[in-house]
Order: structure tokens, then C-alpha cells, then sequence
């Protein structure tokens, strides 16, 4: 069920009979054919057990499950979106950045420290990014919102990739990551955010970047 562009900041999914797929609640614009939107009462992110895990850290994002045949219009808060096709591997993204995905997708919750360790906890805490991140696995497609535009940049044992926490968006295949302290040139001319901290991935596979360091 893939994404078609019609801008930089919408996306149109066409929905056949017997195939379903999630959206968050107020992510439609406008729809054609005979389309149903419910609300999905698990969260949509693995089930009853990570929806109260979600639930009890603040951080689960509410669901709409849109079923029927006709076509469907997303977009949220003139959010740039981006979408990712996924041919097995998994996505890794918090659930408050994800517009709409294929319900063929495998869902689920990974705890961050689970991911990196202890810095993977403080990276929740340090970025406001929640200690709980989403993942998608299979085959097809989702569309993931962010400020100024996304770009992706590859991941390889040889070359890991830092950013700034503020700026991922997700990543996806075997990657680990790890925070780390670091003083940039922002921080020595006072123009930096705080922080002070970047993301390092390492391994195999992507990580999409976001222009603007703003939260969604």
C-alpha cells in the first residue's frame, strides 16, 4: 500500500478491501470512496501489553484504523513528511513522528534502554524523546512527519554517524546507538542548545535527518 507525494507536506494511500492500515487521530484531510476511520482501542504498537507500558510513561500516541476501498489524504500540522519503504527490516521511530503506516507492519515497543544501555535511558530523558521507541518491521510503507525536510544517511561499520538528538528522526536495520557528551562550536559561541550532547549510530544500515532541531 504505498505513499503517493502530492506535496512536500501531504501524502495519498489507496485502501483496498481487506487491507488495513493506521493513521494518528486528526492525520486526515480528506478522503474518496467508502473508507471507515475507528479508533484502535491497543494503540496500534504491539498490543495491550506496550500500550499500558506506553500508557504509563505519557507517551503512547492515539490510532485510527482505516479500512474500506477508496483513497486517503494525510498530513498533520504542516509537518514535512517523509516516507520510508521497508523491504524486511525495521524502523525504529517515535510513535508522536509517525503519520500513517501499512498495517501488514509488525509492531512493536522497544525500551531504549534495551538499545545502548543505560545512555539509551538518558538519551530519553536528556533529548524529551520518550524511553520507549516504536518499531515497524515487514514489508511496506510509512510516512513520518518532521520540520524543514528529511534527509537519509547511511550507516556502515566504518562509518557511524552523529547527530544531534534534536535532529533524528528515526533510523533503521542493525544499528546501535549510544549518547555521548560533546562540546560544539554552538556551545562555545553561546548559540548552542543546551545540550550538548550528540548521537552516535553505528552498524548497518540509515538514519533520517531533520532540517530544523525543533520537536514536533
Amino acid at each position: 500500500m504505498p505513499f503517493t507525494a502530492l506535496n512536500s507536506r501531504m501524502v495519498e494511500a489507496r485502501i483496498a478491501p481487506g487491507q488495513r492500515m493506521f493513521s494518528q487521530r486528526g492525520a486526515m484531510l480528506a478522503y474518496r470512496g467508502e473508507v471507515s476511520f475507528t479508533p484502535n482501542i491497543q494503540g496500534g504498537q504491539g498490543g495491550i501489553g506496550s500500550m499500558i507500558g506506553r500508557r504509563i510513561a505519557g507517551e503512547a500516541t492515539p490510532l485510527m484504523t482505516v479500512e474500506g476501498s477508496g483513497t486517503v489524504m494525510f498530513g498533520h500540522g504542516g509537518h514535512h513528511v517523509h516516507v520510508v519503504d521497508l523491504t524486511g527490516e525495521t524502523l525504529y521511530v517515535e510513535a508522536d513522528r509517525l503519520l500513517a503506516f501499512d498495517g501488514s507492519l509488525d509492531q512493536g515497543t522497544m525500551f531504549m534502554g534495551s538499545q545502548g544501555g543505560v545512555m539509551g535511558m538518558v538519551r530519553g530523558q536528556v533529548t524529551g524523546q520518550g524511553l520507549f521507541t516504536t518499531t515497524l518491521k515487514g514489508h511496506g510503507s510509512a510516512a513520518v512527519m518532521a520540520h524543514g525536510g528529511v534527509i537519509e544517511l547511511p550507516i556502515t561499520p566504518q562509518r557511524p554517524v552523529h547527530v544531534d538528538p534534536q535532529a533524528y528522526v528515526a533510523h533503521r536495520g542493525e544499528v546501535r546507538n549510544k549518547l555521548s557528551t560533546a562540546l560544539g562550536w554552538r556551545d562555545m559561541v553561546g548559540r548552542g542548545s543546551g545540550e550538548a550532547f550528540q548521537l552516535e549510530l553505528s552498524g548497518q544500515g540509515t538514519v533520517y535527518v531533520q532540517a530544523s532541531e525543533e520537536k514536533l
